[in-house]
Parts: C-alpha cells; structure tokens; sequence
C-alpha cells in the first residue's frame, strides 16, 4: 500500500529552526516530484515548495530564503529545513508526492502540527 508519513512538527518560538521529514513508501520514490504544503485554521492549503527527481527546488515567496526543501532517495524521505519561524507559519504541514509523467496520480501524507508562538 502507498503510504506518506509526516513527523518533526512541534512548538517553537519565534525565530527558531524546525525540520520536518517525510517517509514514502509502496511506490518508486526517485520517480516522484516531492512537495510540501501547509494549511492553517480557517485558510486554504497553501503550496510551500517542491523539489524534482534531478534536486531542482522552487519555494513559495513567503517561505523563500528561509526554508529549504531536499530529498533523500535512498531513504525515500523527503525533508524541510526551516528557519526564523514567524506567528503566520502556524499550520498543519503536508508532503505531497507526484509521479513526474503523470500528474494524475499522486498521494497525500496525514500531516503534522507546527506552532510558532512565544
């Protein structure tokens, strides 16, 4: 079965670091443009950054020049490295996997909680 599963969310404060990883499993991981996408209370869900098979990235405006997506294929993980967290990055964070010749098919993680707050 194909599975996506989300840990590392926690509480932090204001300016602080966070990282967030995803495990994929029950398809072929190197295959798959590799996401991540959050959704705070009352707000859509807002995509935050992808990274490709060959490591190309590309990063919401927001999120740019603090976060950074990477991928480990080996593992089938999948990670976001965050920095200087403000309030507006409180949500519930994603990873989202996409086959690359096919965008029809693509799988969802459950999600984990992050909370920036003082």
């Amino acid at each position: 079965q194909v599975q996506l599963v989300e840990s590392g969310g926690d509480l932090v404060q204001p300016g602080g670091s966070l990282r967030l990883s995803c495990v994929g499993s029950g398809f072929t991981f190197s295959n798959y443009i590799m996401s991540w996408y959050r959704q705070a209370p009352g707000k859509e869900r807002e995509w935050v950054a992808f990274i490709t098979s060959g490591g190309n990235t590309n990063y919401a405006a927001s999120m740019k020049d603090r976060f950074t997506i990477s991928r480990d294929n080996a593992k089938n993980m999948v990670y976001l490295q965050m920095r200087s967290l403000k309030p507006e990055d409180t949500a519930v964070y994603y990873c989202k996997a996409r086959d690359g010749r096919n965008y029809r098919t693509e799988y969802w993680g459950q999600g984990t909680q992050v909370t920036v707050s003082s």
